[in-house]
């Protein structure tokens, strides 16, 4: 089983790779995110190891990119913060599991081999609507080149439109996708989110891709 390990405290990376070592893993090391992303994109690895504290490019930074290109090796961070908050962004840029520092080597040996077990997991198929491109594994959104930045429930509204490209989406369907089954309020609350996707994947590109079919819902055109 060949690892990646991106860690900049040498003595720390050393002795890791030593552990790994004794138990049958072979190691690759990168001392920064540069060169940590690079090795990951000229060889396959059975999972990577990666400190999110690194010179060049942090961990975050290197796992989004490996995502983005579609490289979906198992990922655990290392994080010297101990926080909920820390711990949603390593998943959030695509991370399959974290370790908070200082770790114990046997939970890092276990999970490891978890990891390892699970293998590479499939990409969400991104949804393509003519050039508005919505993925929901990174939770972005982007028109041609340009990024949209949206706000979970826009993701969620224009996810759903997305899924069912070219035909009209009701506004009962809308609320069933992106709120929960509890949702009592105004139903007109789809209006809300509707205007902010137009200004936001529309206006700026001149293009009217989100269009209201009146008595109907609303229909996501290419």
């Amino acid at each position: 089983m060949r690892v990646l390990l991106v860690e900049d405290e040498r003595r720390l990376a050393d002795l890791v790779k030593s552990g790994l070592a004794d138990e049958g893993f072979a190691v690759d090391v990168a001392h920064d995110g540069a060169e940590g992303l690079w090795l990951a994109g000229e060889h396959d690895y059975d999972a990577i190891v990666l400190d999110v504290m690194l010179p060049r490019l942090n961990g975050y930074a290197v796992c989004r990119r490996l995502r983005d290109d579609g490289n979906w090796t198992p990922i655990m961070i290392l994080t010297a913060k101990d926080g909920e908050y820390d711990e949603a962004e390593a998943l959030d840029t695509g991370a399959d599991d974290f370790l908070s520092k200082p770790f114990s080597y046997v939970v890092l040996l276990a999970r490891l081999r978890a990891l390892v077990r699970r293998g590479k997991a499939a990409r969400p198929v991104a949804l393509t609507v003519g050039d508005l491109v919505v993925d929901p594994a990174g939770l972005r959104c982007r028109r041609g080149e340009a990024d949209i930045v949206l706000t979970p429930k826009e993701f969620a509204v224009l996810h759903a439109l997305a899924r069912r490209p070219g035909e009209v989406v009701s506004k009962a369907d809308l609320l069933a996708q992106a709120w929960d089954f509890a949702y009592d309020g105004d139903p007109s609350i789809i209006e809300v989110y509707i205007s902010a996707l137009r200004r936001k994947i529309d206006a700026p590109f001149g293009r009217t891709s989100l269009v209201t079919v009146r008595g109907a819902g609303y229909r996501l055109e290419s």
